[in-house]
């Protein structure tokens, strides 16, 4: 008589470790918040940074430009990392390498020493961002996950609405060697918090879950060219707006105001998006969320380079243009999730990303380039009129999502 085989025994997570309730949780929300603590901030005050050190627009959009360009890259690699190592360990690895470089800001303030101080956190930063969207999926089980990406959304967004202008702010009037250091710190205090995070994972049997994809089943990158193209090009648009409407806007208050209210407004268009996505199917905001971004960057083309009263003006483009980069951002997102299947998820989030960050560090390049042709408001006037050029290919997507 052949007995059966056995079943290895499965130990059940503990409740009070993972779930959306669980402590695992609650540390890796507090380790979000610190590590985009300093994120957030330094894609405003590096560039004025390197400006107070005598960078001209090319050197000051190069700081986040070459910031993008090693998180891309780090991206590139997160396959061969998450075979050698765990998501924690890319994580307090990734919060070290961001914050500790912070700290060398404060010692020079020329361009060379700024952008290799920016290139080692940008490696640091796509570790975070990798990992700590993963561990979410891996600490929550299936019926809760919606709930939990939507909480991680906020621990990512909350710090960007709240210390992008906020960071301007100190720099110019506490300092911005206080700035670095406070930044710095909170990275550093993410990595105790994963440290002391259990290591389990969700239970994830109610999934069913397909089995993970082969090399012969990955997805088509092709269907995807069309809303990675949609993002990257209003992300350029991002990326140059944060870095230099600070030194675009002549009024004190209007650049700390107008990043405020974008951020805010950008949060508030992912969740509109989202809802209208539901009811109306995917896809159907890309004309107007492109529209939109076009109009935001003119408004803020307008308000550059003026003597007084922009400050309205500036936030009113801020208000516009975050809107519409939201849903865009929710629109493409869903669309390149169904185009992948499935099987093609993973592909799906990761060319989101690198879209989103590449188009952040090109355009904080490009506009500083065209600053030095033909002035800050002929950059973002550029700017819109690239985001209108895809209009074409937005319609074209909204009819066959």
């Amino acid at each position: 008589m052949v007995s059966p085989p056995s079943v290895p025994s499965v130990r059940k997570p503990d409740p009070s470790r993972t779930g959306l309730g669980g402590r695992d949780f609650r540390l890796l929300m507090a380790a979000t918040l610190g590590t985009f603590a300093n994120y957030a901030p330094m894609l405003s005050v590096v560039p004025l940074w390197a400006s107070g050190g005598g960078a001209a627009h090319s050197g000051v959009g190069a700081t986040t430009g070459v910031t993008m360009a090693t998180t891309v890259a780090v991206q590139l690699c997160m396959g061969w990392l998450l075979r050698r190592f765990t998501l924690r360990q890319i994580f307090m690895a990734g919060a070290v390498l961001l914050g500790l470089p912070t700290f060398g800001y404060a010692l020079s303030s020329s361009l060379g020493w700024v952008l290799g101080v920016s290139a080692v956190r940008g490696l640091g930063f796509g570790m975070v961002a990798v990992a700590g969207s993963a561990l979410v999926a891996d600490l929550v089980p299936p019926a809760q996950r919606g709930r939990a990406v939507g909480l991680y959304g906020i621990g990512v967004g909350v710090p960007q609405v709240l210390l992008l202008p906020l960071g301007v702010w100190c720099a110019e009037h506490v300092g911005y060697t206080p700035v670095f250091v406070v930044a710095g710190v909170l990275s550093v205090l993410a990595v105790p918090l994963v440290w002391l995070m259990s290591g389990q994972r969700a239970d994830e049997r109610e999934s069913g879950a397909p089995a993970a994809t082969t090399p012969g089943q990955a997805p088509r990158l092709r269907p995807l060219a069309t809303p990675w193209t949609l993002l990257i090009t209003a992300a350029c648009a991002l990326g140059g707006a944060t870095s230099f409407l600070p030194l675009a806007l002549a009024e004190p208050a209007a650049a700390p105001a107008a990043l405020f209210t974008l951020t805010g407004a950008t949060m508030v268009g992912r969740w509109l998006a989202g809802v209208r996505s539901d009811r109306a199917g995917t896809g159907s905001l890309l004309v107007a969320s492109v529209a939109t971004c076009a109009l935001g960057m003119g408004g803020f083309a307008l308000a550059a380079e003026t003597a007084a009263g922009t400050t309205v003006l500036a936030v009113a483009a801020g208000l516009v243009y975050g809107l519409g980069f939201g849903a865009l951002q929710n629109d493409t997102l869903v669309v390149m999730f169904r185009r992948a299947g499935p099987r093609g998820h993973g592909v799906a989030s990761t060319a989101w990303n690198m879209a989103y960050d590449a188009g952040a560090g090109l355009g904080s390049l490009g506009v500083g380039v065209l600053a030095q042709a033909s002035g800050m408001r002929g950059a973002f006037a550029a700017s819109a009129l690239l985001i209108a050029c895809v209009l074409p290919l937005a319609w074209r997507e909204s009819r066959h999502p």
